[in-house]
């Protein structure tokens, strides 16, 4: 099959303005909790996108772990590339896909660190193998082979037993944002998309042509 003519029509839901939540967390709260209802794979899977100082953009798959009024929460090495991207541009963008729903969240705005102690706390509610692995793992950097990471993780074992510390390179990132998009697929292309702008202390809502 030639991948050009891989198409689908979207005709699952609708988003209007008048149904949609004034506020952009709530829209994503709710859009959330119905992926988690529906059972869809990873729901809380989400991409983030950092730009280099060399203006190259990457992206990766993380995990959110929180949300409030504050911003979206994930974890990570602070060593990794992301960690050093965001070090030099904290400008970024996160960006969730529900195919079985066919919808999309994108958010941007500001990264900032969260507290020591709220990544503490975060750290210290893992799996022990996933403690060892922040630990066992030099994120972003060349290795010899898989062994490097299984013999860190060994030595990382014997030497913290069941109670790892939190790596000083490992800990929480919160996206401020400034930016929402909403989009749901919709029959003939002619998809519904909303953006909210944070503007003089208030969102703003408005729709895009898709």
């Amino acid at each position: 099959m030639n991948i050009a003519d891989l198409r689908k029509s979207y005709e699952k839901a609708e988003l209007s303005e008048d149904a949609s939540a004034a506020d952009p967390l709530q829209q994503f709260e709710r859009w959330l909790n119905e992926a988690i209802h529906s059972e869809v794979p990873e729901p809380n899977a989400m991409t983030v996108a950092t730009v280099a100082s060399n203006m190259r953009p990457s992206t990766r798959v993380v995990l959110i772990k929180g949300y409030d009024a504050r911003g979206i929460v994930w974890y990570t090495n602070y060593d990794s590339r992301k960690g050093q991207e965001l070090a030099g541009n904290p400008f970024a963008a996160l960006q969730f896909h529900w195919v079985e729903l066919e919808r999309v969240v994108r958010i941007e705005g500001r990264m900032e660190k969260i507290s020591e102690a709220d990544s503490d706390a975060y750290f210290h509610s893992r799996p022990l193998d996933s403690r060892i692995g922040a630990w066992a793992s030099p994120q972003s950097q060349v290795i010899d082979g898989r062994t490097v990471l299984v013999t860190n993780a060994a030595k990382y074992a014997a030497k913290f037993m069941l109670n790892p510390p939190r790596p000083p390179h490992w800990g929480g990132y919160r996206l401020v944002p400034d930016e929402w998009q909403f989009w749901q697929g919709r029959k003939s292309r002619l998809h519904d998309r909303l953006r909210y702008r944070f503007n003089e202390g208030d969102w703003i809502r408005e729709r895009l042509a898709p």
